[in-house]
């Protein structure tokens, strides 16, 4: 059993190619995200718009959907699907944290609640320049720059 498992959702900068998940995603938040993920050696997957839950390795292509545009309907159906996929990839960790807006959680926290005895959401009611901030601040020692 891991220890933790993050999630990190999508953003809206990609590059135009088909890439590897955790490269496609180019905004400074992300790439910050990512980093320090990364440096806890501990399993992420992605929260994205059109794929799902998606493994960073994976290859995908760039898209344009959005949260933002997605009526509740669609939201919860982008839910169900997330869900279906954690049963199948998310090891059983003992803590699920997650790095993403109310619209990517609204309609997944019970689930993640119902998974790990621990669900945390570190930057919640943050607003963007107060999460750069707080991801400098918690930058693991070992985080590459």
């Amino acid at each position: 059993m891991a220890k933790r498992c993050y999630l990190v959702s999508c953003v809206g900068a990609k590059l135009t190619i088909l890439s590897k998940a955790k490269d496609l995603y180019v905004s400074d938040w992300f790439r910050k995200v990512r980093l320090y993920v990364e440096a806890s050696g501990d399993p992420w997957f992605i929260l994205s718009a059109e794929y799902g839950l998606v493994d960073p390795e994976a290859i995908v292509a760039p898209y344009e959907k959005t949260m933002k545009r997605m009526g509740v309907t669609e939201r919860r159906k982008w839910a169900s699907k997330v869900i279906e996929q954690i049963e199948s990839l998310l090891p059983n960790s003992e803590a699920i944290v997650v790095f993403a807006s109310a619209s990517y959680r609204e309609f997944l926290m019970d689930h993640l609640r119902f998974r790990a005895k621990e669900v945390l959401v570190p930057m919640q009611g943050l607003r963007i320049g107060e999460q750069l901030g707080w991801l400098e601040s918690h930058m693991p020692r070992k985080a590459v720059r």
